[in-house]
């Protein structure tokens, strides 16, 4: 008995570690792996179009690179991405020429939507993100010295691209006031649109009975009648 009980003895002595020793790497590694993981679970949260840690009116990277001035992308091979409302109800659509628009005119918008909807209960997306950095110089200064250095971030809007979603227990008019407003501080013109409503390919709606195998043609394809009038006559009449 004295003998087995002095064997277990030993086993705790051996097995716990004394004050003042370092942990073999092994206990280190895995109760770092523990600490993470425990870790990440806090951290999990539900679905948002967004990440918790970035900002739709900055880049997380910063301006480490300087971006050229470029120009909004323009989808000639029949993509309608962007076009259309996919999370909200009702959306604030670009309508007339592809620009370039501020970070701070595109917070002064938001701004307004939540000034007018201010007790409301609705939820607002936003489709775009200032993530390219715009660089100027000095008056007066001559040309050469490199590009600038920076003065603010920037979206590239195409034509026909959706800013802003709503949603939520609200009447129709009460969000088209609201993206009226919107609209009034932002360059350029913009349309309100539905969910459900067509897509657009460049400039032209994809309605019912207008495909986009049409669309793609080098040439619209003409009615039956009016093709046939643009025939020349084989005879004098």
């Amino acid at each position: 008995m004295n003998s087995f009980r002095s064997y277990f003895t030993q086993w705790y002595l051996h097995s716990t570690p004394l004050p003042g020793v370092a942990k073999s790497p092994r206990s280190a590694i895995l109760s770092r792996f523990q600490r993470s993981k425990k870790i990440a679970q806090t951290s999990e949260r539900t679905f948002s179009s967004t990440s918790s840690l970035s900002s739709w009116l900055a880049p997380k990277r910063g301006h480490n690179e300087k971006n050229r001035k470029g120009r909004p992308r323009m989808r000639t091979g029949g993509s309608t991405k962007g076009t259309t409302v996919v999370w909200g109800d009702y959306g604030l659509r670009m309508r007339d020429h592809d620009r370039r628009i501020a970070a701070k005119q595109l917070q002064i918008a938001a701004d307004a939507i939540k000034m007018r909807l201010r007790g409301q209960r609705y939820r607002l997306y936003t489709r775009v993100c200032a993530n390219i950095g715009v660089y100027t110089k000095g008056n007066e200064v001559r040309m050469g010295k490199g590009k600038g250095s920076f003065d603010y971030w920037a979206a590239r809007v195409a034509v026909s691209r959706v800013l802003f979603e709503l949603k939520g227990d609200l009447h129709e008019q009460i969000v088209r006031d609201a993206f009226r407003l919107a609209g009034n501080k932002l360059p350029g013109l913009y349309e309100f649109v539905r969910k459900g409503d067509p897509p657009v390919m460049g400039i032209t709606k994809v309605e019912v009975g207008t495909t986009l195998e049409e669309m793609q043609r080098p040439r619209i394809r003409l009615p039956m009648d009016v093709a046939a009038g643009r025939i020349p006559a084989t005879t004098p009449p």
